[in-house]
């Protein structure tokens, strides 16, 4: 049995003083103790709080990041991005992802998340013939997240059309080609990877790559308990393109032809219609909000007070990577709604008015939905997977404890976490991560041998 002893700790209830925390070898935490006292011997931490979920990643990205913001010769926009994206794709190989994957999880781990969701479609090689075993790519990343510390939801991305109606692959698209044989057999090759640090489930891309009777053909064989993402509704041309084919929104679309319950994540979800955003919330499915990629690639804002009027859940990714931090995320999310709005303080509830605390809690709680995974909260069963914020740091003296997340997420722009544990393990340490140099070197040799990308 191991223990940290928290003076401030953030519980589902909210945060609590002087909190023992007890976790078993396998991670799992089996003790919370409030009001206790600190034990000698023990370590101790002014404030401990549940780690974040990152509940939609495209690892591989990571090397992309910076390398588009260059204007072309017309419009730029996220089709443009798209372009460079499959140029870049094109060329990675196994042994790439998995370097850049761990040196992203590293970051994301270094910022506060302690869990990850891949949303994983590079799967075949670069002259779109499978490798010799089908879940290659995939197993590369689960590598890396196991080399970084970090758990992970693998979910292989179903990929076989380019757009509505079922349109061939572009030739570039190739490397992402699946079918629901493809992806049965992926789920079935990761199967001994599922521990309590990896869970699997799937991800048809989109609407516009994987047909409907595609998605139920894969749910049907997929355990009922195992969690389904999918990118929807993330670009008006993408909604104008659904309703040309099919007379219906994407949201629309989907709600009408499959089954969206509470292990469906809705990856974006931009462009809404208030019965859409109403029936998403109705149906238990998680909004995966991913706000740095969104404003990069200027995909739009999400209508977030309705949505929560609705009694919808949400949970936030980095997507692309253009951030690793789950403070800018929930930071641009807030911001992003008092822009569009011309009001302030607008993610709250009527019984948490801290916009702060009520942005953790909420994207903690749609997080560990989203992953399928006992995460998102400080309690008995859960798994020991906590942050410890620097509380020697200018940002967090002299406050009430009701500021301290208020003052975390919306002041300045240090890093205000110090330590992480994953699974009863402490992957970062005084605000570096454990393996930081070797990870780091390996990716630096990746982009060496990727700089011919341009």
């Amino acid at each position: 049995m191991s223990r940290l002893f928290a003076r401030h700790a953030l519980l589902p209830e909210g945060w609590r003083r002087d909190v023992l925390l007890e976790w078993d070898a396998s991670g799992d935490l089996t003790g919370v103790g409030v009001g206790a006292l600190p034990p000698a011997g023990v370590e101790t931490a002014q404030y401990a709080l549940p780690g974040m979920v990152n509940l939609h990643s495209h690892s591989f990205q990571r090397a992309l990041g910076g390398r588009t913001e260059k204007a072309g010769d017309g419009p730029d926009s996220f089709w443009t991005w798209r372009d460079l994206m499959y140029r870049f794709a094109r060329n990675i190989t196994p042994e790439h992802i998995e370097a850049i994957a761990a040196q992203l999880f590293s970051e994301c781990l270094r910022h506060g998340y302690t869990a990850v969701c891949e949303f994983h479609y590079v799967q075949r090689a670069p002259d779109g013939g499978m490798y010799p075993r089908p879940a290659e790519t995939a197993e590369r990343v689960v590598a890396a997240a196991r080399l970084a510390g970090i758990g992970v939801t693998m979910l292989p991305v179903l990929y076989s059309y380019s757009g509505f109606g079922e349109s061939a692959l572009k030739p570039e698209q190739q490397r992402f080609r699946t079918n629901p044989d493809d992806v049965l057999r992926i789920v079935e090759a990761l199967e001994p990877l599922r521990d309590q640090q990896t869970e699997v489930g799937v991800a048809p891309h989109s609407l516009r790559a994987a047909s409907v009777a595609q998605i139920n053909e894969v749910l049907l064989a997929l355990p009922d308990e195992r969690p389904v993402h999918i990118h929807i509704a993330e670009q008006k041309q993408e909604v104008a393109q659904s309703v040309d084919w099919s007379g219906r929104r994407p949201v629309q679309w989907l709600l009408d032809q499959v089954e969206v319950d509470q292990r469906w994540c809705l990856i974006h979800a931009t462009h809404l219609m208030r019965d859409e955003v109403d029936n998403i919330a109705a149906s238990g499915a998680v909004a995966g909000l991913c706000p740095t990629t969104e404003a990069n690639l200027g995909d739009g804002l999400f209508p977030l007070e309705d949505f929560l009027a609705a009694g919808g859940r949400f949970g936030i990714g980095s997507d692309s990577h253009i951030s690793q931090s789950a403070v800018e995320e929930l930071r641009w999310l807030e911001y992003g709604q008092r822009l569009q709005h011309l009001r302030r303080n607008i993610a709250v509830s009527a019984g948490q008015r801290n916009v702060g605390d009520f942005l953790w809690q909420s994207a903690l709680q749609g997080g560990a939905q989203a992953s399928g995974r006992p995460l998102g909260a400080l309690a008995v069963g859960k798994r020991a997977d906590l942050v410890v914020l620097d509380d020697a740091h200018p940002n967090l003296c002299g406050l009430e404890i009701d500021e301290v997340l208020g003052s975390f997420i919306f002041s300045g722009n240090d890093n205000l976490v110090k330590d992480v544990m994953v699974g009863g393990r402490w992957a970062v340490r005084d605000g570096r991560h454990v393996a930081q140099q070797a990870i780091a070197a390996r990716f630096k040799q990746t982009l060496a041998e990727l700089r011919e990308f341009r």
